[in-house]
């Protein structure tokens, strides 16, 4: 089942979303308030900005502090077609980001792991064995400082 095709935001949608932003658990009565909508009203927005894909709403976590020991960027030197790999990393459950990328790095996928042995595990034979992917680079993460998602909306 495809998800409906996006329609462009309109500013009222903007408004919403930058209100998520801010607070993910705000009350659909208060963004209401703050965009001039009824709470029914932005309930079906906010359906219709989930149902197309626009956005989500999610709890965001740090990783150390719910269990995880290790987290970390792995960068991925690829050859032939990318888009396959980029989906094999996706159905990783480890995995939680993955770019196709212009750079350095053909693809980047960023992983958690409970242990040094389990991120070792998922490096060695879970990425590096997919087909096309010829070497990795390991960028572990020491401390988190920054994880926003308040980037607005254009």
């Amino acid at each position: 089942m495809s998800k409906p095709k996006p329609t462009p935001l309109d500013d009222v949608s903007k408004a919403i979303i930058a209100e998520l932003q801010e607070d993910g658990r705000r009350s659909y009565a208060a963004i209401g308030k703050a965009v001039g909508l009824s709470e029914a009203a932005v309930r079906q927005r906010v359906q219709r900005l989930v149902d197309s894909g626009v956005m989500q709403v999610v709890a965001v976590t740090d990783p150390t502090e719910i269990g995880f020991a290790r987290q970390a960027m792995i960068g991925i030197h690829a050859t032939g077609e990318l888009e396959p790999i980029a989906d094999a990393l996706a159905e990783l459950t480890e995995v939680d980001y993955v770019v196709i990328t212009a750079g350095s790095f053909d693809l980047l996928a960023e992983v958690v792991a409970e242990s040094d042995d389990h991120l070792l595990e998922i490096i060695s034979r879970r990425i590096r064995t997919l087909p096309g992917v010829m070497s990795t680079e390991t960028l572990l993460y020491l401390k988190l400082r920054k994880q926003t998602y308040a980037w607005g909306v254009r």
